[in-house]
């Protein structure tokens, strides 16, 4: 059974790990990356986003994260799954959670920035209802941005 927390203080650590691991295994550290994972709490938290964490089996399985970009507009970003964990559709819990909580902030859209070769996430984000926007993003590794929209415009 996974189960969603609210990010701590205490999750810092498992933030950093999981997500410095999976961006290391398909690309590399940027310097927002850095500052991100090491200081969540003044670079989402307190800007008025979010971050949740899975859990499987009392241990911290995977994160998400939501950061206010504008009223009614959140980010979804550093996403990452524990390799023990891959398969239990973790990722999958991680978004929906992330989605709701998203509504319950107030967001009217989401937007993601992401890579073509991430094909199984790009796969999970169209089945979640994402679709394409061109791209305008902070990081170098992106070539595709996309957007779900939670209320009809």
């Amino acid at each position: 059974m996974i189960t969603m927390l609210e990010y701590t203080s205490f999750h810092q650590p498992w933030f950093e790990k999981l997500n410095r691991h999976w961006i290391e295994q398909y690309f590399w550290m940027e310097p927002i990356d850095v500052a991100v994972l090491q200081d969540p709490e003044s670079h989402i938290i307190n800007k008025g986003g979010a971050i949740l964490m899975a859990s499987m089996d009392d241990e911290i399985a995977g994160t998400v994260a939501l950061k206010y970009v504008e009223p009614g507009v959140y980010e979804f970003t550093k996403m990452a799954v524990d390799e023990k964990f891959q398969g239990q559709k973790v990722g999958l819990a991680l978004a929906e959670a992330a989605i709701e909580k998203a509504k319950r902030l107030g967001a009217k859209k989401i937007i993601l920035y992401s890579s073509t070769k991430l094909i199984p996430a790009l796969s999970l984000y169209r089945k979640l209802g994402f679709f394409e926007i061109p791209v305008d993003g902070p990081y170098k590794r992106s070539d595709i941005k996309m957007q779900l929209n939670l209320v009809n415009v």
